[in-house]
């Protein structure tokens, strides 16, 4: 394995991975992407540089990459990102009130991070969930079909 001592030796090992099933640096950066945002919690620039190096692709190539996809996080962020779907279908079976019941119970408003640092806010245009909406994503998890008790239900899940 290749000495990168940005990286974590777990991350490593996942980059080595994607190496290898991905051999020309382009086609491995967006794998890569997620594993350094796990790595360092978000794409701070330094891990941005990182990917970079690591893949030998220009600092500015990945720069772009990850701020045109949704997916990748550049600031910190609670220790659960919620992103909650506020298209058309979602808003009409109840996104807004949700989104009040988030920002009064757990005081976050869309794009921060709750004062206990457990939750951040993103809102999402589209998570794929428009039969069974409202829903919302919490970290990888799909809920639907919520409510304001099965949001605080969900919540309570995650501390």
């Amino acid at each position: 394995m290749e000495n990168f001592p940005a990286f974590s030796p777990g991350a490593l090992a996942r980059l080595e991975e994607i190496k290898k099933k991905y051999p020309p640096g382009r086609a491995a950066l967006m794998p890569a992407l997620h594993v350094a945002q796990e790595d360092f919690g978000w794409l701070k620039p330094e891990a941005l540089k990182a990917v970079a190096e690591y893949l030998e692709l220009p600092e500015m190539t990945v720069r772009s990459t990850a701020t045109f996809y949704s997916m990748y996080r550049h600031k910190k962020t609670g220790r659960n990102v919620i992103r909650l779907c506020t298209n058309v279908s979602c808003l009409v079976l109840g996104a807004r009130t949700l989104k009040g019941i988030l920002e009064g119970l757990y005081g976050l408003a869309p794009g921060n991070t709750s004062p206990d640092n457990r939750f951040s806010l993103e809102i999402a245009d589209c998570i794929g969930a428009c039969g069974s909406g409202p829903a919302m994503l919490v970290n990888d998890d799909l809920h639907t079909g919520l409510d304001a008790k099965k949001v605080i239900e969900v919540l309570e899940n995650y501390k």
